[in-house]
């Protein structure tokens, strides 16, 4: 099986995170638009965060998906790193999996940790919006993605985009943006992700 981890571990690493750079949960909420009960909620497993907003709780304490996935029980290896064979591998049964709000499933494929990308599978099911229906967001970074099953719907301020099975698209994370799959079918998608300062484009927010 896959190494998942539930609402309540996600929550702790999201508060280990917050802790570790001395926020308090009130400059969290505020940075966020949201009260500290909110937060302490999230972090406490009490409520299940949607995929933007968990772009942006770790945008608020200044990290990244890295961060938050690298919480697992077995080593990270440092991508630029030299490695004795040559080639790091992470199977499928060690790809860590949470479930977010509306039963998006957020899968890290990355095999080590790297300071400039990552890469994640994303799987929505039918009619699912990530995050609020009316509400785009912005997070750091820089993303590509491509999809390999269902329809993904882009939406961002002026224009919306839909993506079938081979289509890619990139954008900066600071362009507001929301992602549905508003098809029958589950969509599945796969994104490198650029944190930010690895790119022209990756400013922070």
């Amino acid at each position: 099986m896959l190494a998942r981890f539930d609402t309540e571990e996600l929550g702790a690493r999201l508060r280990g995170l917050r802790e570790a750079r001395g926020l308090t949960l009130r400059e969290v909420g505020a940075r966020l638009g949201i009260s500290a009960s909110a937060v302490s909620q999230i972090e406490r497993g009490v409520l299940r965060p949607s995929v933007h907003r968990l772009f942006e709780l770790v945008t608020a304490v200044d990290a990244t998906l890295v961060d938050v996935f690298g919480g697992a029980d077995r080593p990270e290896v440092e991508l630029s790193a030299p490695v004795p064979d040559g080639y790091v591998v992470r199977r499928a049964v060690e790809s860590e999996q949470v479930t977010l709000e509306g039963g998006v499933v957020f899968r890290r494929l990355s095999p080590g940790v790297s300071r400039d990308v990552d890469l994640f599978e994303s799987t929505y099911p039918p009619h699912t919006v990530a995050g609020r229906q009316h509400q785009l967001v912005t997070h750091r970074g820089y993303e590509i993605g491509t999809v390999t099953r269902g329809e993904l719907t882009i939406d961002f301020a002026d224009e919306r985009v839909v993506l079938r099975p081979g289509d890619t698209i990139s954008y900066a994370c600071t362009t507001p943006h929301r992602l549905s799959n508003r098809s029958d079918d589950v969509t599945v998608a796969t994104w490198l992700i650029v944190h930010p300062g690895a790119g022209p484009s990756a400013a922070p927010a």
